[in-house]
């Protein structure tokens, strides 16, 4: 990472952007800092919408992470299905749920 930019990009984000062989980016690292900055931010703006889910659906959290990585992953989403998937774990961090089953999940590393 450059040293003009202070945003550490945490390795579980940048692990979706490592080659097959896991020796170099895919992207150049400009844009995986703006994809993660765009992951992050929508994970801390979901966080008020996921609880008020819960407490409205009377579901489980999972339920509820489920739904938002389906919606995440739709085509027109900002994000890639990979990051879609990355965006549900950071969330069920901020909210303090269980982690996703990464069973469940069908793209992307967590």
């Amino acid at each position: 990472m450059d040293d003009s930019n202070q945003i550490e990009v945490p390795p579980s984000f940048l692990a979706l952007f490592v080659s097959p062989y896991g020796q170099r980016l895919t992207e150049p690292v400009a844009v995986v800092r703006q994809r993660y900055e765009l992951c992050e931010d929508l994970a801390q703006m979901l966080a008020e919408d996921a609880s008020a889910r819960l407490f409205k659906s009377g579901g489980t959290e999972r339920e509820v992470l489920d739904r938002m990585r389906t919606a995440l992953s739709e085509p027109g989403s900002a994000v890639q299905p990979m990051e879609a998937s990355w965006v549900v774990t950071r969330l069920a961090e901020l909210l303090g749920w269980p982690l996703p089953d990464p069973a469940s999940e069908t793209t992307g590393p967590r």
